[in-house]
């Protein structure tokens, strides 16, 4: 299971097989050799880890709630983050509180047809987050983030 994980985690197999994809069941192709489908196995294990958000790494937030308030999320948006520049974000929920230091890479990451790190806030809009809404969140931030390196580190395997 973590082999197909990971083999169809490649953008180059997923640019590849786009239009097969759409319509009908992917073809997995077998490993060049066992050292190859081990570390692809591995690097499966991992994706899917993190795609449940049971990795032990989900809990090590990359970004910060720093403002108090009353967490309700109004209008979601991005701004260029201030202390980190371009490829990180501040993620506003309201005019005044915001995730501080969101990767731009994991803030636009799709999966399918959406991005859920916009997704999952707009779905709350409205509503205020709890202690454990914000935890989740930055979770979610961390798996989108994991998620991009890895799936260049399958690219690599499969294509070296």
């Amino acid at each position: 299971l973590d082999y197909i994980y990971a083999v169809l985690h490649s953008p180059t197999y997923r640019s590849t097989y786009a239009e097969f994809l759409k319509i009908d069941f992917p073809r997995v192709p077998y490993a060049r050799n066992i050292e190859q489908f081990w570390h692809l196995v591995g690097l499966g294990n991992q994706l899917r880890h993190y795609h449940l958000l049971t990795h032990p790494n989900c809990s090590n937030y990359q970004t910060q709630y720093p403002i108090d308030g009353n967490n309700v999320v109004d209008k979601p948006r991005a701004v260029v983050s201030a202390t980190k520049g371009v490829e990180f974000v501040d993620v506003y929920i309201n005019n005044t509180q915001y995730f501080a230091d969101v990767p731009q890479v994991a803030f636009d990451f799709y999966v399918g047809g959406y991005q859920p790190a916009q997704k999952w806030l707009k779905d709350r809009k409205g509503s205020a987050l709890g202690f454990d809404d914000i935890l989740h969140y930055q979770q979610i931030i961390v798996s989108l983030t994991q998620t991009a390196a890895l799936m260049l580190l399958v690219d690599e395997v499969m294509m070296g």
